[in-house]
């Protein structure tokens, strides 16, 4: 059990993590120029109306004091009131979760149940045809755009087949399947090749150690070797490299988000961005900095339970 001990500070740099994500966003998004003020009422606005929006929500005050304004809400689990929507932030942001959450969730999901039995068949036929025809399409898969695929996909799968809807979330659990997959494949897609070609090389060199030069002699059977001992352990720096990548995924899901009409989080992002609402593009950037910091801490905990000699 001591190898667990890390669960006893690792939360503790949380903290500091997500206290220079907030200044760091706090100061980026005051860059972007325009005067939210104004887009708010309008380009016809009066300065006197400005002036009374600015007041009302602080952004009259110095940038320092605003940011100690935002940290003192924060530690009362406020994140104050959005500009455009009119509502408590955190409750805006909560109600996009689910549809992010889903989506990423599927997309991790499809990308291990593409990219291991891909990095399966190319280690165990090192060199023939079919490793060669993997490696191909991982190669092709790293160098796709995200947003590129999703309208390739939309134009194929939706438009042509008529298999899945366009966009859209859907109402019910089997409405937001088939309106998620398309969306979910299109991120596990760029995903998988990546996870893929880590898993293929990580395979090909657990296969060259002595225990499995062992096993073979003791007459055991090859399928069980590979399943049982050689993928076990070759996991470990894929799950290193998922977490890594968790990122880049969200990242994806913006874009991804936006081509579908996902109303999830990164929809919300971009729409506040777009509209200058400092508010939630804080909030939601926190949100997508605390996700990060718990996958990582997963991924520590899966690294530890598959490979005993792992200490953290």
């Amino acid at each position: 059990m001591h190898r667990y001990r890390f669960l006893l500070w690792r939360p503790l740099q949380l903290l500091p993590v997500l206290l220079g994500i907030s200044i760091l966003t706090f100061i980026m998004v005051r860059a972007i120029p325009g005067d939210p003020a104004r887009i708010l009422l309008g380009v016809h606005s009066s300065p006197e109306a400005i002036a009374r929006i600015r007041a009302q929500f602080g952004l009259d005050l110095p940038i320092w004091q605003q940011y100690l304004y935002f940290l003192r809400n924060l530690l009362n689990g406020e994140m104050g009131k959005s500009l455009i929507y009119r509502v408590d932030t955190l409750k805006l942001v909560t109600t996009r979760i689910e549809p992010t959450l889903y989506l990423v969730l599927g997309s991790v999901l499809l990308a291990l149940l593409i990219a291991v039995p891909l990095a399966a068949a190319a280690a165990r036929q090192r060199g023939k045809l079919a490793d060669q025809v993997i490696r191909l399409l991982s190669t092709v898969g790293l160098g796709l755009p995200a947003f590129w695929l999703a309208i390739m996909m939309i134009l194929l799968f939706s438009l042509s087949l008529g298999w899945f809807p366009v966009s859209g979330y859907g109402s019910d659990a089997g409405e937001r399947l088939r309106h998620l997959f398309l969306p979910c494949l299109t991120v596990a897609l760029a995903l998988s090749a990546v996870l893929t070609r880590n898993l293929r090389a990580s395979l090909l060199m657990e296969l060259q150690n002595d225990y499995v030069t062992a096993a073979r002699a003791r007459g055991q059977n090859e399928n069980r070797i590979f399943w049982r001992h050689v993928m076990p352990n070759s996991l470990v720096p894929t799950v290193n490299l998922l977490a890594v990548n968790i990122g880049w995924l969200i990242g994806s899901t913006v874009v991804i988000e936006s081509v579908f009409a996902i109303p999830g989080m990164g929809q919300l992002l971009v729409k506040a961005i777009i509209s200058r609402d400092y508010m939630v593009v804080q909030g939601v950037v926190l949100v997508f900095a605390l996700a990060t910091v718990a996958v990582n801490l997963i991924a520590d905990l899966v690294t530890v339970a598959l490979d005993p000699r792992v200490t953290l």
